[in-house]
Order: C-alpha cells, then structure tokens, then sequence
C-alpha cells in the first residue's frame, strides 16, 4: 500500500546513521557476543544506572512484551484440481546492532510446500508498501493459501473476515514468506530509543533491515540453495530493487526475479509541481470513465496513451499564459473524462487526484477511490468547499482485513502475541525520513544496478488501469528508460482493477499465470 504522500522535506535532512552493522550479525537470532565494556544481560539493553544485577532481576518492558516462540502447523489446501500439504510457520526474527544489542522483532509468516526438495524448490520473500502496510493485502488478497475476498464496493468494514481457500495461490510453484517490517502487523521494537528508530524508519535502514531479515530466514530454514524472489507491492517499488542490491552486495544472495505489484518507483513526480504527474493520471482517469460504460482494457486506452504523451505533454509545457493551448487542453480532458466543461476550464484540464476524484461523480454526492477508483463511495461533505472524505475502496478493507490476519495467525497457525496488530501504521509514514534534501526517494538506479550486475535476473511489473495511488502510466514512462540491454527482462503487464488489481477473480488468476511463468522458467 502506498499512503498518502507527504509534502517532501526541502531542507537538507541528515538519515540517521543505520544502526545495522552488517559485520557484527550473528546467526539467525543470536547475538554476537557484546565487547566487555558493552557487556549486558542477554537480550536485554545495557543499564543505564544503578546496579547492573536490577536489570537482571527485573525484564526490560521489550522482553516482557516480546513476540511468542516460532510456531510450526501442519496444513492441508483443498482446491479444484488439486490438494496441497504444507508446513505454516509463523514466528520472529530478531535483528541486533553491531553491540549485540536488540533492536526489533520482525515478524513474518512462511508456508512450504510438503516433499519438495528445499534445494531446488524456489522461496518467494514478499512485503507490501506504506511505509507502515503490513503484508496482509498480499497475503490474504493473492499469493497466500487463503484469501479474504476483497470485492471493491461490496465490502464493507462489517463484512465477515472469513477467509476462503484461495485456488490463485502461488504456493503451487513456490514456497511463501510474507514479512512485516517494524511496526507493522506484530513486528515490534525492542530498543526504546530514538536512533534505533530512526534506522529503520528511513529509506535505507527500512532497505537493510528486510534483506537482512531475509538473509537470517534463509539461514535459519536451511533454504541459502534455494532459487530466490522478491515481491513487494506499491512503496515496495521503492524497497524491491534496494533490498535485492543489499542482497547481491552485502549479504551474499542473490536473486532469480523481482516482482513489482503497483509500485512506486519514483517520488519525483508525484511532489510538488512536475508536469509529469497530470501525463501519470491521465489514461487512468479516463478508463474509470470508460469503465463507467463496460470493461476497459489497457488496449482501449491507446488513444489516450498517446494522446498523454504527445499532444498534452506538449500543450502543459506551453503553460496557461498560452490561452490557445490552455483551452485545447481543458476542452479535451472534459471531453474524455466526462466532467464539465466549466471545472475543466477553472483548472486549466490539470485535475490533481483528490480533485478529479471529487469531480467525477459530484453530481450524485459521490467520490471515487484513490486505490481503485472505479468504486464510488458518499462524500460526507458534499456541500463542503474543501475536500473531507477518505478512500471508500481502502477504508472499507482494513477492518476485516485485520480481523482475518489474527484469526489465521491465532486459530489456524498457533501464534498468539500480545498487543495489535497493525494493518495500516499510518504513524510509520508521519515519522519517515524520506531522504536527503531535495532529492526525492527514487528505486530507479538500483533497478539499473540489479540488472545490470546479474543477466540473468528477471523483473515483472503489474498494475491496475484505475489506480490513483501509483498510476500505471507513470510506471511505464520510467520502464521506457531504462537501457535496451534489459528490454527483454522486463515485463510490464495491466489488468482491470486498481492498486489491488488482484481483487478481480481475472485479474488475479491472469497476474498468477505471469508470476508461474517467471519462476517456472
């Protein structure tokens, strides 16, 4: 998930210097032994005064509230065709400083198919976005063995939270591991102070602290032969290519493929007033309007595509002192998108999302969705001058989506921690240090890095036609370019649907046939 996107800092900010000191990790979840003049209980901070038999005697607040011990169940998956047995582990990572000293509990959730050779049989490491999404949109809404139907305007924060056996898992041709960075679901810290959070609340330490995670997990499940992938969905763009470049290069691993599911790859132009987020939108403002007449398929927007890059492009570059090219500009974005003329005309045809999203439907009091906006939803304050209405095809999933990662965590895998489990931390994105100045978080160059180091690394990149929240347009202009050698390595693919295009039963079943596909090969 990607959240609402902050105003990026313009004056120079400094990332927190990463607490991870790749040299002093031990094995999977211990740690190295402290220097003398570090020394301090196992697994707790160092005191900071009195004597140190007190801190012996009495368990810091982070032990006593540390996640259960790793919990391994048997289970078996009844689909059309077929019967899969496998073993769900759900359990902790901890990751430590170079001192020895605890830092967080990373939770994840791995499923691994029964039989199958773990030496050949490949793993898939996946993770969602925010900053402060846990993994469960992917997990419960398409790769995972059960899936929460997440069904657009028909769901609701009171619908059941039932999962249903989900017959698109991918756990046919690859075995699971679906992380929850700090903060979210119930990956928690254990250091209280405020450098520790800092590290891994930053673009780099965020990076780090996964492919570290997924470095330990290998070791831990004797996996480190096993053909490996990574997949994140929408700010996972941005973690995705970082998290397999600290693979290659710090934590010796290397990786097969990358899957990309609505990521974000680039800050740039979704801040301040780059042209080129009106050229993003665009053809996904249209499909929703099209949409509104019958299904839309990317094939159907070529006009428009072309349209967005050329004629368009060309007249927003001219600016509104060009009144010629203003007016030629609004005239044709009302004609496509179907709102009036006049709106059109007052914005000079250049809608931002939340304002294309309150002038589509305001005739009937409705707003649409930024992760899909082809669900309607009532605008509270239809009458208000300022926009005040949240996102009815995001809002309505988080109640029940929650609710269906504990049941299954708790009834159907046997792990049981204390404290909530966070669905949508949206107080992970208010503290984020999204990088240095101005320049704005971008995966780009690590993406040019990853493929170019390893030729035989396979990338694949899906996104839905009524996505507000990363456009697919804007993917597809930053894939354009990339250097020719990778051309053949890089699939780009649209479906029906929005930021969680896999909540359509065709969209999910043909988005897992590309993903089968890949790791098949």
């Amino acid at each position: 998930m990607v959240t609402n996107l902050p105003v990026l800092r313009r004056t120079v900010l400094v990332l927190a210097v990463s607490a991870f000191a790749l040299a002093g990790f031990a094995r999977a979840d211990d740690p190295p032994k402290p220097r003398p003049e570090t020394a301090a209980p196992s697994g707790q901070k160092g005191s900071r005064g009195g004597p140190q038999n007190a801190s012996q005697a009495s368990p810091s607040a982070a032990e006593l509230h540390r996640l259960p011990p790793d919990s391994t169940t048997k289970q078996t998956l009844d689909l059309p065709g077929r019967t899969l047995n496998f073993a769900a582990t759900a359990g902790s990572i901890r990751v430590f400083d170079g001192k020895g000293e605890p830092l967080a509990d990373i939770a994840y959730t791995s499923y691994e198919l029964d039989g199958a050779d773990r030496a050949t049989r490949p793993v898939t490491f996946l993770f969602n976005g925010g900053p402060g999404a846990s993994s469960a949109w992917l997990q419960f809404g398409a790769a995972g063995p059960w899936r929460l139907p997440l069904d657009g305007e028909a769901l609701s924060p009171s619908a059941s939270p039932e999962v249903k056996p989900n017959a698109e898992t991918w756990l046919d041709f690859t075995d699971l591991v679906f992380i929850d960075p700090v903060s979210t679901g119930y990956s928690r810290f254990v250091a209280s102070s405020e450098d520790a959070r800092k590290s891994f609340y930053s673009v780099d330490g965020d990076a780090n602290s996964i492919a570290l995670v997924i470095r330990r997990w290998l070791e831990k499940h004797d996996r480190l032969t096993s053909p490996k992938y990574v997949a994140g969905e929408s700010y996972g763009g941005i973690r995705g290519p970082k998290v397999v470049r600290q693979l290659q290069l710090q934590h010796g691993v290397g990786v097969r493929g990358l899957i990309m599911v609505s990521p974000l790859l680039d800050f740039r132009e979704f801040t301040g007033t780059s042209l080129l987020q009106y050229v993003a939108t665009l053809p996904s403002y249209v499909a929703v309007a099209r949409e509104a007449k019958g299904p839309v398929k990317r094939a159907d927007l070529a006009d428009v595509e072309a349209y967005a890059r050329g004629e368009f492009l060309t007249d927003l570059v001219k600016g509104e002192a060009d009144k010629e090219a203003t007016n030629r500009l609004a005239y044709k974005v009302a004609e496509l998108t179907g709102i009036d003329q006049a709106v059109s005309r007052r914005l000079a045809g250049r809608f931002d999302v939340g304002e294309f999203r309150r002038e589509f439907d305001r005739k009937n009091g409705k707003v649409t969705g930024r992760y899909d906006a082809s669900v309607r939803g009532f605008d509270p304050y239809p009458d208000s001058s300022s926009s005040r209405f949240g996102d009815p095809s995001g809002d309505s999933l988080q109640a029940p989506l929650t609710s269906a990662a504990v049941d299954v965590l708790t009834r159907k895998l046997n792990w049981r921690p204390d404290g909530s489990y966070e669905v949508l931390n949206g107080a992970v994105e208010g503290n984020w240090d999204f990088g240095r100045g101005i320049n704005p978080p971008q995966s780009v160059s690590e993406l040019r890095q990853i493929l170019a180091t390893d030729a035989k690394l396979n990338v694949l990149v899906g996104h839905g036609l009524f996505d507000l929240a990363t456009p697919y347009f804007g993917t597809k202009r930053v894939l354009d370019q990339l250097p020719a050698f990778v051309t053949q390595r890089v699939k780009f693919v649209v479906y029906p649907g929005g930021h969680m295009f896999y909540s359509r039963d065709g969209s999910r079943q043909a988005f897992r046939s590309e993903v089968e596909a890949m790791i098949r090969e």
